[in-house]
């Protein structure tokens, strides 16, 4: 799909009848084309790419020097709430290092707050240099099993399809539902026939994975394993490779990235928060770990630019071509990568490693908060019973989750958390619609020593997911987010430690985000101050609620274990 058609003066400047408005010279183009290095010039008029060669004029002339010119990356999975910040502020972060278009599934506030959350995603996006194109939201709530704030059906998806920068279904996390052909999941991918459908898969193979493709969903981002990823790739899903905050796969998938896969896979940060973003960086940072790997440094570009652009359907982007958008970065090399320049449609938006300043606008009024928590006295009381109960085990750098069974610490008739030997009380708190329901379990994994973590930050129904030592803290840490209209809270008895607070449907900060990112490592390095040794205990715990990935999680509902995809007791 292409922004807009080529024009009569793009043609002139093309054909060198006219001259351009912008002319670079003596620089090196990386062509994800060929797969090789082009010594060009190339010809900008207004936003677009006119054309590349010699003899090009123009009323502005830049000389590169044997620099390197890269399509600008493109980031072919996030949900921009995982951020903490709004789609502007995510742009400061992830523009300068390159990434200049955005494929991003707003299913986080979707949950929230249903169509009117998309709509201000969209919104908020409006005249950036970051291009943000929409999947939309495919599973809203994710399952049954717990409460959400919004429900999108087929009708609400088909009003979404007809906004221009609405570009297919997001991914369909519901994979029982697509192998059992449930009839309204089939028939929200029957709505989006002949656009890009995102799936979702964690850990589905064989007979499965054979219903899964016959169903309709064309990607997968969920793999951890090459043995996984090389069959969905024989199975004719594109693979996109997940490096987020907590789900970090680039390393374990880098052996298959070698022949005809390299033509069908793509790089994706999915969620990544403020530390990550702006030290780690995103889509720059998988390039150059894949090119310090040894993959060639062409095809590495091309793994973040043209064949996201081809699977999405974008034939706008992704290359430095005649026609083409001109979004493009400078390098003085390629292994390294040091950005020096950015250009988004023509304009240069980083000069020599700074941000420029960028006009984008008023920003649009957020929804309403949405925040209803009822607690009653006794909410995370659990009396205990005869036998063993089921633990979530928490793994490092992954979302997917353990399911073990321990025999339970017990005094005056309750089940108490014990930090000796690392068992928390954690619990899910419904706070859309005041229902007072709370699912109660154990988790491994966290690290807590004393105190409680509490956030409204919670995948992907976004109650207030709660872990803690004491009954006493774990109250305090949900009464906080809740005074503040959502956050992320750290507490130790009676006491807040600290408090990142997300007025934005309990997900985002309008701040700055150089600010949020302050706060969050101020409720990080608090909770790490109670015992966690995670690199990120918050968003280990948000992921820890979110029932479409293996093996144990919790919802307002209780303990869901994923693999069975029902609800199950405590108690074993």
């Amino acid at each position: 799909m292409r922004t807009a058609p080529p024009d009569a003066d793009l043609l002139a400047v093309a054909r060198g009848d006219a001259p351009a408005d912008l002319v670079f010279r003596g620089g090196r183009v990386v062509n994800v084309f060929s797969g090789g290095i082009e010594q060009v010039d190339i010809a900008v008029r207004g936003d677009r790419i006119a054309g590349l060669g010699a003899g090009y004029e123009g009323a502005e002339i830049r000389e590169l020097d044997g620099a390197f010119v890269l399509p600008g990356f493109i980031d072919a999975h996030v949900h921009i709430e995982s951020s903490l910040v709004t789609p502007r502020e995510f742009a400061r972060a992830v523009v300068p290092r390159g990434t200049t278009t955005a494929v991003t599934d707003p299913h986080e506030i979707a949950n929230v707050h249903g169509l009117e959350g998309v709509r201000y995603m969209l919104d908020d996006s409006e005249a950036l240099p970051l291009t943000v194109f929409v999947m939309a939201s495919s599973c809203v709530p994710a399952t049954h099993m717990s409460t959400s704030g919004a429900s999108l059906g087929r009708s609400d998806l088909e009003a979404l399809a007809r906004h221009p920068r609405v570009v297919g279904l997001a991914e369909v996390m519901n994979f029982p539902g697509v192998i059992a052909g449930a009839e309204d999941v089939l028939g929200k991918i029957e709505a989006f026939a002949g656009r890009p459908i995102d799936g979702h898969a964690p850990g589905v193979v064989g007979m499965g994975l054979n219903a899964y493709v016959a169903g309709g969903p064309q990607s997968d981002h969920e793999c951890t394993t090459v043995d996984e990823a090389c069959e969905k790739l024989r199975r004719g899903l594109f693979i996109l490779i997940r490096e987020a905050t907590n789900a970090r796969n680039l390393d374990a998938l880098l052996p298959m990235l070698e022949g005809s896969a390299l033509w069908r896979v793509a790089l994706c940060t999915d969620d990544r928060t403020p530390p990550d973003l702006l030290d780690e960086g995103g889509i720059d940072a998988m390039v150059r770990r894949i090119i310090a790997a040894g993959v060639d440094p062409v095809d590495a570009v091309r793994l973040a630019t043209l064949n996201a652009a081809e699977f999405f359907g974008l034939d706008d982007r992704g290359a430095i071509a005649p026609g083409r958008r001109a979004d493009m970065i400078v390098v003085d090399d390629l292994e390294s990568l040091t950005i020096r320049d950015v250009w988004c449609g023509g304009e240069q938006v980083v000069s020599g490693g700074r941000t420029l300043e960028w006009a984008s606008g008023d920003s649009p009024a957020p929804p309403a908060p949405a925040m209803q928590v009822e607690l009653h006295k006794s909410a995370f009381r659990i009396p205990a019973r005869e036998g063993d109960i089921r633990v979530i085990e928490a793994v490092p750098d992954q979302i997917v989750t353990g399911s073990v069974t321990e025999s339970p610490s017990v005094s005056d008739g309750e089940v108490m958390a014990d930090p000796e030997r690392d068992l928390l009380k954690i619990a899910a708190v419904e706070r859309h619609r005041g229902s007072g329901r709370v699912g109660l379990g154990m988790v491994r994994g966290i690290g807590l020593r004393r105190g409680a973590l509490a956030g409204t930050v919670a995948h992907d129904h976004h109650n207030v997911l709660v872990v803690g030592a004491d009954d006493v803290s774990m109250r305090t840490a949900v009464e906080a987010v809740a005074r503040a209209g959502g956050g992320l809270a750290v507490t130790l008895g009676g006491d807040v430690l600290a408090l990142l607070e997300l007025p934005v449907g309990g997900l985002m900060s309008r701040s700055p985000i150089a600010e949020v990112r302050r706060d969050y490592d101020s409720v990080v390095a608090a909770a790490q101050g109670l015992g966690s040794t995670l690199h990120d205990p918050f968003m280990a715990l948000s992921f820890l609620g979110l029932e479409v990935i293996p093996a144990l999680k919790i919802t307002d509902m209780g303990l869901v274990d994923v693999d069975a995809f029902r609800i199950v007791d405590l108690w074993v």
